[in-house]
């Protein structure tokens, strides 16, 4: 039944155009890299350069909204016309359907995230990078953004769940994403607000570093981990005791 479950999500996806989100910020990042001619330093490489001038426009303000987008949209179809009542009312269990949706959006960040990732080796392929080709920054860089998005995408499926508004979580997403900027340069705040923690995943640098992932010790307890638990058992919580 699970599976059936993230079928039909699946097939939510297929009927709109909302999947074509997932190439915004990669083709942007792309073509601000492309059109970049930064000065390169005689020990930097060339990579790792094109990553630090993709990962802000990709991070700080677009993959926050799209992770929104992606929430809102999981959960429209069940506040139209009775739709949770129809689903709940199913010999489904309700832990299913939450885990579903939340897959789901996983999957979506993920495919986002590889797409970002293909737009990089384009930009190096394209301009005719001679560096080696830094795997290990780009996997950390990857993965560890993906990860990182554990909490937010958590936090916003629960509130996607609970307003039946298509615009209100949006709202709610774009009120928490613009101070990015200002968060992101902050060491007080940082590592506690999990609207940043991908822009501060994907940065690749060694200070503050820790294991083995570009971010600090504080942002991978506090802001990742107890994020991602405090908001994913709030959204499971929430699903077993909504009335039908």
């Amino acid at each position: 039944m699970f599976i059936h479950l993230l079928q039909s999500e699946i097939l939510k996806m297929r009927k709109t155009h909302v999947w074509l989100l997932l190439f915004v910020s990669p083709f942007l990042a792309t073509v601000a890299a492309l059109a970049a001619n930064p000065p390169i330093e005689e020990a930097a490489n060339e990579w790792s350069l094109t990553l630090l001038i993709m990962t802000p426009m990709h991070t700080i303000l677009f993959l926050p909204l799209i992770i929104g987008v992606f929430t809102s949209f999981i959960c429209r179809y069940e506040h139209k016309n009775g739709g949770w009542k129809q689903l709940l009312s199913l010999p489904v269990k309700r832990t299913h359907v939450y885990m579903s949706k939340f897959l789901f959006v996983m999957l979506l960040i993920a495919l986002n995230q590889l797409i970002f990732m293909g737009g990089w080796i384009v930009v190096g392929l394209a301009k005719g990078f001679t560096d080696p080709f830094p795997m290990e920054i780009i996997v950390k860089s990857i993965l560890g953004g993906w990860i990182s998005t554990l909490p937010l995408a958590a936090i916003m499926l629960l509130v996607s769940m609970a307003w039946s508004s298509f615009a209100a979580p949006l709202a709610f997403n774009v009120f928490f994403t613009m101070p990015n900027i200002l968060v992101a340069n902050s060491e007080t705040y940082a590592p506690y607000y999990p609207w940043v923690q991908p822009f501060l995943t994907m940065i690749p640098k060694e200070e503050g570093s820790w294991g083995g992932f570009f971010v600090s010790f504080e942002s991978i307890i506090y802001a990742i981990t107890f994020g991602f638990i405090i908001f994913f058992v709030s959204g499971l919580m929430y699903i077993q005791r909504k009335a039908v």
